[in-house]
């Protein structure tokens, strides 16, 4: 099976025969990761994979952050803390701390007596924070709301941040360092990969916000083996989405990626993942890193770690900061999806490839070079306004990706005047 599965393959309104006909059309069009997911057995959760509690830097206490994702209509998360795991005996001053007197007072309005801990000791007032275990117990409900230990895991080369998450881990991974920037994330990739196949738990890795700091360009990202995730949307302020004059967008760089990973060296696709990557819990406004800016719906069978590994490793998701969809189709060369409308608001999809006959050279994989779209990469291929958009692919397209903007302004963005959005999988025509 190939990476690229799309979403709700089977339509479960068409009658048994006319599904037959659109696998048997679909397996025979175009190469898919799978067919094994119809619309009776499987459904969409919506996660957040990257985020970040007092065990670092964020200002709120994990069972905190958690309870907001539960009750915000969230499926699963994974808290992903600076080079730690929260695992082990920690005590932390009770108001000299990122979240101050004001998280404690919330917390322990929350959470009471019985279960917040907190002590005076040589007059320092402190306060425990829980595990992983401890706040996993209190707050995840099984087929409802899933929590999955993670990390961010927190390098740099010659003073460039190079942070990768590590979602379902076992066991903390210290930065592996590297003699480059892609030697620096592929030895933390490799350290992931070594971890999931020592332990036989799963697990994967994601390059995080390659546009923080400027640290990572495309070409560093191009040849990295067995990496098949990056945040083309992440909430914070300062990791620069929509990049500037000099430097690209995260969804151009991924254009880039994807059509130097298929058309040069014969790579898998890389997906896009939409995160929050939320630090501040107390204060929502733009210049504050908070919690609900973006995210990932993902189409699995059920609400379990190995489930929705799964899934996202078959490219069975979307990445949204507000714009929801379904009934997600390749079938007869016909992409299409249907988008779940908000009453007074307008949508605009844009289909965009990069075709097979793209002007390659080792020049255009640099950000700062010919602007992609010269080179043939990350073209718009079609466009639509209607609330089930369509793109007939020709065979001669490498991928083609679907990115949906929407009308309506997004009630806590990062950056004044930013719309919701929607970024779908890359899909494939047949080799």
């Amino acid at each position: 099976m190939t990476e690229n599965l799309q979403h709700n393959i089977c339509n479960s309104t068409l009658p048994p025969l006319q599904r037959m006909k659109t696998k048997f059309l679909l397996t025979t069009t175009f190469v898919l990761a799978a067919l094994t997911l119809s619309a009776e057995d499987a459904r969409w959760w919506k996660g957040n994979l990257h985020t970040h509690s007092l065990w670092s830097d964020g200002d709120d206490y994990p069972e905190m952050i958690a309870d907001w994702y539960r009750s915000s209509g969230y499926h699963f998360l994974a808290i992903s803390d600076h080079n730690v795991l929260s695992e082990g005996e920690r005590w932390i001053h009770r108001e000299k701390n990122a979240g101050g007197l004001r998280a404690f007072e919330k917390y322990l309005k929350r959470f009471g007596n019985d279960w917040v801990e907190h002590r005076v000791v040589e007059g320092v007032p402190q306060v425990r924070l829980k595990t992983y275990v401890e706040y996993r117990s209190k707050i995840a409900v099984p087929g409802n709301f899933l929590l999955m230990q993670s990390q961010e895991i927190t390098d740099q080369f010659q003073g460039l941040p190079i942070h990768l998450n590590a979602t379902n881990l076992k066991k903390q991974i210290p930065p592996q360092g590297g003699a480059g920037v892609a030697a620096t994330m592929q030895k933390n990739i490799d350290a992931v990969l070594a971890q999931r196949k020592a332990t036989g738990q799963p697990m994967f890795p994601h390059i995080n916000h390659p546009n923080f700091g400027w640290a990572i360009q495309p070409s560093d990202m191009i040849q990295l083996r067995g990496e098949q995730f990056f945040e083309v949307y992440n909430g914070h302020p300062a990791v620069n989405n929509y990049g500037d004059t000099k430097h690209l967008s995260t969804g151009q760089i991924w254009d880039v990626i994807n059509a130097y990973r298929l058309g040069v060296h014969k790579l898998p696709l890389m997906f896009g993942l939409g995160t929050d990557d939320a630090h501040n819990y107390h204060d929502f406004a733009v210049g504050q890193s908070n919690t609900g800016r973006g995210w990932v719906m993902v189409r699995a069978k059920s609400l379990t770690p190995e489930s929705i590994i799964a899934a996202m490793e078959r490219g069975d998701f979307y990445a949204s900061s507000g714009v929801e969809v379904d009934s997600i189709h390749l079938a007869a060369r016909r992409y299409s999806f249907r988008i779940q409308p908000e009453a007074g608001v307008t949508y605009t999809t844009r289909f965009i490839g990069t075709r097979k006959n793209f002007k390659s050279s080792s020049d255009l994989a640099k950000r700062n070079s010919l602007k992609p779209s010269e080179a043939g990469i990350g073209e718009i291929l079609g466009q639509s306004k209607s609330l089930e958009p369509s793109y007939t692919l020709n065979g001669d397209e490498l991928y083609v990706r679907a990115e949906i903007t929407s009308s309506k302004k997004m009630a806590n963005p990062f950056v004044a005047g930013e719309h919701e959005r929607a970024w779908l999988q890359p899909v494939r025509p047949d080799k």
